[in-house]
């Protein structure tokens, strides 16, 4: 188990480092896709890296809507969260390091902590914060448990999750700088501060309804199909006529 939760604080590190960092040093230069870019590629890439000793969660929504859906142990949740938030703070210091290293550095200007009101970074209400990290944490769980399934394409899930998160950040950015992941906007709202703590709550209560609710909603739409009835009358007496016993011929 040691190895799980050491590969999930790294993992973590490397999309807060990864996603954050690429905010902080380089929005003006890469723009809002370009942040989108950075977070997705993290995941893709740790995905192929530790996907095999960990299954790659990062973010607590990830392994609640995974434990929700039946796809995670209940006993191993607490220390994937705490592995995350690890990995997340240690991310945010090395950003915190690297950042300070520049004139004119302020806390709350420079960290990618996420709001709503006068702290998203397009003005939307509280409301509008809810419903988005809600809406978008549910389809990216749908993503990662539909891409995850063994009746999915092999060793294309990655690609499909990185995508995804990609997406949801080009969506997001203009309404609460995109969370869906309570480790990350921990992490970054403890070293901002401020109102960004006050409104920490949103970020830890909508990813975590949106990924419990897709992971009912996956219980029953990824469900494995029990042995399926006869579709048409043909099929009916072909599923008869297998099922009668076979005579023997005596000689």
């Amino acid at each position: 188990m040691t190895k799980k939760w050491t590969a999930e604080a790294i993992g973590t590190f490397w999309l807060v480092l990864g996603g954050c960092g690429s905010a902080v040093f380089a929005a003006d230069v890469i723009g809002a896709a370009g942040v989108a870019l950075a977070f997705g590629l993290t995941v893709l890439t740790m995905a192929f890296a530790i996907g095999h000793v960990s299954g790659c969660h990062l973010n607590p929504a990830v392994s609640f809507g995974l434990w929700v859906g039946g796809r995670f142990p209940l006993k191993d949740l607490a220390g994937y969260v705490i592995s995350q938030l690890v990995g997340a703070f240690l991310a945010g210091t090395v950003i915190l390091i690297i950042a300070s290293g520049k004139e004119g550095f302020t806390l709350g200007g420079h960290f990618a902590a996420n709001g709503f009101g006068e702290l998203s970074p397009g003005h939307y209400g509280m409301i509008a914060a809810l419903v988005c990290e809600v809406v978008l944490t549910f389809f990216f769980l749908v993503v990662i448990i539909g891409a995850t399934d063994e009746r999915a394409p092999q060793k294309l899930a990655p690609i499909a999750i990185g995508l995804a998160l990609t997406l949801i950040h080009l969506i997001s950015i203009p309404v609460t700088n995109t969370s869906v992941n309570p480790a990350r906007s921990t992490s970054q709202a403890f070293f901002a501060g401020g109102m960004y703590i006050k409104q920490l709550w949103l970020f830890w209560l909508a990813p975590l309804v949106g990924a419990g609710l897709a992971g009912l909603a996956c219980r029953t739409l990824f469900a494995h199909p029990s042995v399926a009835a006869p579709s048409s009358v043909v099929e009916k007496k072909v599923v008869e006529r297998k099922s009668e016993p076979v005579e023997k011929k005596t000689e």
